[in-house]
């Protein structure tokens, strides 16, 4: 099976050097692009159909079409790799950040050119302490060799590429929160529109894509857009996925596998199943801000359409999977903490609502719930979502409360009974 992200990743072990990337094919897609026009590199990855890997599903190859050409004034365009990666149970870009930086150098350069922009920001998360001082080498390594800089492969080409270490928050990762961090601004969320791809960094087009989105622009440019897209088992969307697992499986971990590979197969036949004595009850897709799937739905693709008709998100495709012995009610508060905790504050159904909803979960939790708390709940599911808010953050985390109380609603009811959480030590 083709693995090109992962391939040549060596588990510890340092990653390749400039050189040995370059063995193994590395930088021969930026080698080739330069030599034709940017508008060629778009095209591949348009019939790629390469969908952004970060939780939107968005089409890339769309995105970058609809950055506007050069006005002819010199102001420079930019492009983003969004490294924030702070999602509860997803750590899938680590893996790539950490294995291979050179990957995502050469991904980034190559969205640069489609895109023809001048400067390029890698936006890493705060702890990735790791990840940081293997891309700073990376970058020199590549700054040395004329890969970046000025007349790139002794081209005209010049692009500038800056490594920009997150202070550290949820908000961070949402794209217009990252372009005001960038900028040296508090991370809160900006009007829609415009855009960031006509109006992002100081006022300028922008592309900003997630990390294993932009690693797979090397090996579609090598090798082209309908080799990508066989290498997926959904035949609208392209190439491979990495998935994750957690929870109480035998194999928590990653896999690089076929877009469209099935939850059952990765739930069972890659994590090894639950282990022994636990049963499966049901699991997040795509992490902590996607709806929960049950049993029925262990059969559905992996992909972004079929999640989306199974009444969910592919999101990041880093599964969180509830067994039979951990309290639905207690792991949906887990997730709502950290939302209240991370919300920038910049609007009042996340600033108020979600606290509120944080406490309404602890009193069900305490024994302290009623009835009336049920009804809050549900209400707050359907009041806080997108076109109430001005972020995504707060909706997301409706996510998970709602199809909880969708799946589970009985589990919530006896808390209310019991006047206690039934998985705690009476």
């Amino acid at each position: 099976m083709d693995r090109p992200l992962t391939q040549h990743i060596r588990p510890d072990r340092e990653p390749l050097t400039l050189r040995e990337y370059e063995q193994v094919g590395g930088y021969q897609a930026a080698r080739q692009a330069l030599q034709a026009a940017p508008r060629d590199v778009t095209d591949q990855v348009l019939k790629a159909s390469l969908r952004g890997r970060g939780g939107g599903g968005f089409l890339t190859g769309q995105k970058w079409s609809l950055v506007p050409p050069d006005d002819g004034s010199g102001q420079p365009k930019y492009i983003v790799a969004n490294g924030d990666e702070m999602e509860p149970g997803t750590m899938k870009d680590r893996w790539l950040l950490e294995g291979q930086p050179h990957q995502l150098i050469e991904g980034l350069l190559l969205g640069a050119y489609a895109i023809q922009a001048r400067v390029a920001y890698i936006f890493l998360r705060w702890d990735y302490k790791l990840a940081a001082r293997r891309l700073q080498q990376a970058l020199a390594e590549a700054y040395a060799e004329r890969l970046l800089g000025a007349h790139i492969l002794g081209t005209d080409y010049q692009l500038d590429m800056v490594l920009h270490t997150s202070a550290g928050r949820y908000m961070c990762g949402e794209e217009t929160g990252l372009l005001n961090a960038i900028e040296g601004r508090r991370a809160n969320p900006r009007n829609k529109p415009p855009f960031a791809v006509t109006c992002g960094l100081w006022g300028r087009p922008t592309a900003i894509n997630n990390v294993e989105t932009l690693c797979c622009i090397p090996h579609i440019v090598q090798r082209g857009g309908d080799w990508f897209r066989s290498l997926s088992r959904s035949p609208d969307e392209g190439g491979t996925k990495i998935y994750g697992v957690s929870g109480r499986v035998r194999h928590p971990g990653l896999w690089e596998l076929p877009l469209g590979t099935t939850a059952r197969e990765l739930l069972e036949e890659h994590a090894g199943g639950l282990r022994d004595g636990y049963v499966f009850r049901g699991l997040l897709p795509g992490g902590a801000s996607t709806d929960f799937l049950v049993a029925q739905h262990l059969d559905v693709k992996l992909d972004f359409s079929s999640v989306e008709k199974a009444g969910s998100r592919l999101g990041t495709g880093t599964m969180v999977v509830l067994d039979d012995r951990t309290c639905p009610v207690g792991l949906v508060l887990n997730l709502m903490q950290f939302f209240a905790r991370e919300s920038c504050g910049w609007c009042t159904p996340c600033r108020e609502g979600l606290p509120w909803l944080a406490r309404t979960l602890q009193a069900l939790e305490d024994g302290q719930g009623t009835s009336a708390d049920l009804d809050l709940l549900d209400a707050h599911v359907q009041t806080i979502r997108m076109g109430h808010t001005f972020c995504a953050l707060a909706p997301g985390a409706m996510a998970p409360l709602g199809s909880a109380l969708k799946y589970f609603r009985r589990d919530f009811e006896r808390h209310v009974a019991d006047q206690r959480c039934p998985w705690r030590a009476p």
